[in-house]
């Protein structure tokens, strides 16, 4: 059964999984990961908007596409590296048909999880396949107990830049506060069943503020990252003051930079400084047997992002 809402308050009155552009829902279907009704929200209105606020901020609704995200004149100006990150996830296809709530709450793309063959930790097994088995794209920082790094390039983007999500309830989340801390094996984020993500809200730029994304993949094109970075930058002269360096495809979680950060804040943005905290990018890595080379890939990357950024200055 499909239902077809017109209002937040008839989607959210009912049964059934949320499609928006079903780029992951009907893969997880295919592959009987999921099943039951579905609250089709194309009808509902003004949830693919991005609306500039008041403060400087922007509102970007959940439906918006990943596409128009990339492509929006303000998110461009104000938010480089939230726009960079939208324009060089997946493919032309999928940025026009994906959505920034589908991006945010899809599953990990672990093939032991997707694979109906197989009844892995995520789905309610007793371990983790991945452990034992082929890890090679997996987490470097093990956060455990599932294996498979987060899926979303926009989670890691938005934890950049401060960002929340809102709910059709009226609550407002923080990136880490829907996700969670990668510690429920079942769970890729902790909404509750029922709960509509309806939008995100970005804070507004500070002045001097800089920013880029940077992603390391194994082929050219259509692949997800091995390492993605988006480095946030504030400076004011040549003063680095404030600093949000977050990881994505090491973790079950967006992983911010701690030792990165303290390392630029304080200093000018010299070559040698971003060189000398690239370098603590894989500070805390505990990687699977199969995974540590991604931390001979972690303080280019993180270098990469950091050098485009600061370009901006």
């Amino acid at each position: 059964m499909i239902r077809f809402p017109k209002t937040l308050e008839d989607a959210a009155a009912g049964p059934g999984a949320f499609r928006a552009g079903a780029t992951d829902l009907a893969e997880r279907r295919r592959h009987r990961l999921q099943s039951g009704p579905l609250v089709d929200l194309r009808d509902v209105q003004a949830l693919d908007e991005i609306v500039p606020l008041d403060d400087g901020g922007v509102q970007v609704g959940a439906m918006t596409s990943i596409a128009a995200l990339a492509e929006d004149p303000l998110v461009q100006q104000a938010w480089p590296g939230l726009a960079q990150t939208a324009g060089g996830l997946a493919t032309p296809q999928i940025r026009n048909r994906g959505t920034v709530g589908g991006n945010l709450l899809q599953e990990v793309r672990c093939w032991y999880y997707r694979s109906p063959r197989f009844v892995c930790l995520k789905k309610g097994g007793a371990h983790c396949l991945a452990r034992d088995g082929d890890h090679l794209f997996h987490s470097c920082f093990d956060q455990g107990p599932c294996a498979a790094p987060h899926p979303s390039s926009l989670a890691v983007a938005l934890q950049a830049f401060d960002a929340r999500v809102s709910l059709h309830d009226g609550r407002t989340l923080s990136i880490p506060e829907l996700i969670g801390d990668g510690r429920a094996p079942t769970r890729t984020h902790r909404l509750e069943e029922g709960a509509l993500l309806t939008g995100v809200t970005v804070p507004p730029p500070i002045p001097g503020a800089r920013s880029a994304y940077f992603r390391a993949i194994h082929r050219v094109r259509a692949e997800w990252p091995l390492v993605e970075v988006v480095a946030h930058l504030v400076l004011e002269g040549e003063q680095i003051t404030q600093a949000h360096v977050v990881l994505g495809g090491v973790a079950n979680t967006p992983r911010a930079l701690p030792a990165v950060e303290a390392a630029l804040v304080g200093g000018p943005a010299s070559a040698e400084r971003l060189a000398a905290a690239a370098k603590r990018a894989a500070e805390g890595a505990n990687p699977l047997p199969m995974t540590a080379y991604k931390l001979r890939i972690l303080p280019g990357a993180v270098l990469s992002a950091l050098e485009r950024a600061t370009e901006r200055a």
